[in-house]
């Protein structure tokens, strides 16, 4: 971990690459000024500033996940991050084998996947986080399916 400043230098990893770094945030989700060298887990939390004047508990509004909805109760709480943060570990897994015979793709997701990680993009090129969404949809179609449990 290394000191510098939050506010001087919010942004730590290109849009391009894999987040591997990020803002340390203390328990109330502000940041500590510490730099930490993973990947941030996946939480329902946003680093913001706090407010000059905060209101007591008692006033602020509950924004439970999709309470409108039915999902969450007053029993159970909807919270997906558990989940999310087990497939990015089995993802980030298979992402790095390094022989697509390993990959347990069908030929033609192995080719589109050869070369979303060899080509070398000019002008437009997908954001990390884009080709991470589909990496995901063809571990959870392909993968998944065929790995033990």
């Amino acid at each position: 971990m290394s000191q510098e400043n939050f506010f001087e230098s919010p942004i730590l990893n290109s849009p391009y690459d894999y987040p591997g770094r990020h803002w340390e945030l203390d328990p109330d989700g502000q940041p500590t000024n510490r730099i930490v060298d993973l990947r941030r887990h996946s939480d329902l939390i946003t680093p913001v500033p706090k407010p000059k004047k905060r209101r007591s508990p008692k006033d602020q509004l509950d924004l439970g996940l999709g309470q409108e909805d039915g999902i969450s109760s007053d029993v159970q709480e909807y919270n997906p991050t558990p989940i999310i943060n087990e497939i990015r570990q089995y993802v980030d897994a298979w992402r790095r084998l390094p022989n697509p015979d390993q990959w347990q793709v069908t030929p033609e997701t192995a080719r589109l996947l050869t070369h979303w990680r060899t080509y070398k993009f000019e002008g437009v090129r997908p954001f990390f986080c884009q080709v991470e969404a589909v990496e995901t949809a063809i571990w959870l179609a392909e993968v998944a399916p065929k790995s033990p449990r």
